[in-house]
Order: structure tokens, then sequence, then C-alpha cells
């Protein structure tokens, strides 16, 4: 029997003033196992956790009893363009969409899923000692300490300063249509480089994003009908959080973009100021980010606090086919829901 949800969008305020929104799903009934925050990565938005495939990611935590709240953060292409990175992310959105979550719920602890840079930018939040009402965290891809390919090195060292020279922002959007002399350049090379598919989008998100072809998912893990749907959930991610990420990269570990006193200089100088419990998860065949980025977080979270937290590497799985997988409500969700509970 088809679930049925009841759905309304919550607009809440950052810190800075950026108007965001949270997307609030919920069965009929009063979720008895309260509300989960989840949080999309880069250049994409709440949507991309609802994929057009048997099961979705929302359905499942829904289906298992969640009141589900997914955040529209600064990153999202709902919002639109802004040169953000991720201290402002930080610093501004999450604490503050946690608030509205725990304002709107009357839970005084919730439970979060986080990806890729909204894994960063929420460990950044957690570890500041920010978001104290969070009392679960699982995260995928990438967390405290982003490690990548080496190509992906070369392209943050020498091609990014030289597309800096012609865009503040980079676009996947460009694979369906470029419009200026700049994008049709990129255009026109990352077909002449990716020849894995006949999705612009989808070359254009590997050019973006990664190393592989492609870089965020395997396409054997995508239905037809996933591939041709995310050709409009990826626009435009700005210069300024490439060159924050490389700054990240080049030291090891989550480190502030500009020092203004605000938040922590190094994310790993000092112990972490949560309670929360973390489960690590990464696909095994990410290219984006290599799976060692979760181990040496777990790695580090496990030397103060043996034995408590969590680390899955997902054989067959990437990047962000480990919530769009056509396979995932099977092989993936199932662990997610087991470390909330835990």
């Amino acid at each position: 029997m088809e679930s049925k949800y009841m759905e309304r969008t919550i607009p809440f305020r950052a810190g800075d003033g950026l108007q965001c929104n949270l997307v609030n799903v919920k069965g009929e009934e009063r979720p008895p196992r309260g509300p989960v925050l989840v949080v999309h990565g880069a250049g994409v938005r709440a949507n991309i956790f609802r994929a057009p495939v048997k099961t979705n990611f929302v359905d499942y935590l829904v289906q298992q009893g969640y009141d589900v709240w997914l955040e529209n953060w600064r990153a999202s292409i709902d919002i639109g363009p802004n040169e953000w990175d991720l201290d402002q992310a930080a610093q501004h959105d999450h604490p503050e969409a946690v608030k509205k979550v725990v304002e709107e719920t009357g839970y005084d602890e919730i439970k979060a899923v986080i990806h890729c840079q909204g894994s960063t930018s929420f460990m950044m939040s957690a570890v500041a000692g920010l978001v104290p009402q969070v009392s679960t965290v699982v995260s995928n891809a990438v967390s405290l300490h982003p490690v990548v390919p080496d190509f992906s090195r070369f392209k943050l060292s020498v091609a990014l300063p030289l597309v800096a020279l012609g865009t503040k922002y980079l676009n996947p959007q460009w694979g369906n249509r470029a419009s200026g002399i700049f994008p049709k350049i990129i255009r026109t090379l990352v077909e002449a480089t990716h020849h894995e598919c006949d999705n612009g989008v989808c070359k254009q998100v590997s050019f973006t994003y990664g190393s592989g072809f492609p870089a965020l998912w395997k396409h054997e893990n995508l239905n037809d009908a996933t591939h041709e749907w995310l050709k409009q959930e990826f626009a435009e991610v700005p210069i300024r959080f490439f060159n924050h990420i490389k700054k990240c990269i080049r030291q090891g570990h989550l480190v502030a973009f500009q020092d203004d006193g605000e938040l922590p200089d190094d994310y790993t100088a000092r112990p972490p100021d949560t309670g929360a419990r973390f489960a690590f998860f990464a696909g095994e065949e990410n290219l984006c980010f290599l799976p060692e980025s979760q181990v040496r977080t777990h790695k580090y979270f496990e030397q103060r606090e043996p034995g408590r937290h969590a680390l899955h590497v997902l054989p067959k799985y990437s990047h962000l086919d480990v919530f769009m997988g056509q396979n995932a409500a099977e092989d993936v969700f199932p662990l997610i829901v087991e470390e909330l509970e835990k």
C-alpha cells in the first residue's frame, strides 16, 4: 500500500540574513522515530534525495517512521547563485536549520544525515559546538579529511586558476545549454574528453567534481529515469568554494577559508566540541572523494572515543549513487537507519 505523505516548506533565515528553507516530509501519523535533518551537497538541492526509483531515500526514511527535514542551505540551486564557502554554511546555515527543526518539532535532540559539502560544512558546525542538539550524525563521502584523486589535485591546482579568469561559477547546466564564450569553451572541452554517455549534464558534473568517467556515480547503479532526471538537479557552484576545498585538501583536513576569528582556523587542532555519535559512509569506488577521506575521519574520532563511532565502506558504490542508486534501498538505506538507531 502506497504511503501518503504530508509535505510543507518552511523558510528559515541564516545567521547572516540569507533566506533558506526546510522541506518537511512525513507520514500522516505522528512519526514514532522523530526528526532527522538531511543535508545535500554542493550545487544541487534538497530534491537530490528524491530520485525516481522505486523507493528513494526520503520514501525510505518516512516508511521507517522518521519526520524528515530536507535542508536547502546556501549551496542549494533553489536558493540562487551566491559566492558561498564552507565557513559561511557552518556558521550561519546549519545551526539555524537545526534550531528551526527543534522549534517546529518540540524535540530537544535530532539526528542528521549529511552528504559531501553538506557533510564537510555540517561537521565544521558540529566540531565547533554550534549544533549541540544533534545526537547522531550519518556522514557520506567526506567529512573532516578530504582526500581526492591525483587528477583532481591537478585540476584544482592548475585548471581552477585558469577557469577563474573567465567565470565566478561552474555550471553543469552548460551541458544542456551554454551561453557566452567561456561556457561554450568549457562545453567543447568536456564533449571532447568525456565519452562515457550522451547526457551533457552528467559529463559536465564529472568535469566539475571529480576524476572519473563518470565521477559521482557508477552508470550501472542508476536506472534510466534517474540518469535523465539528474539533468535538472545540478547548477551553479562558485569558484570561491573550490578555492576553499583546495585549501583544505592541501592541509589534509578542514580549515577556515579566511581568518575572521568567528570559527576555528583548524578543525582538527582541538577535541571536537560535540557529544554526537558519528557513522561514516563511503563508496568504495568514489572518484570525487576517495574512501580514505572517511577512513581518516573515523580514525580521528575513534582515537578519542574507541568503539563508539562506525565506518562503512560500500562495495560497488561511488558518491551520490549511495542515495540515488536503483538498489540503494536494499544495499545502503537499511545500514543508514541502523546507524541512526544505535
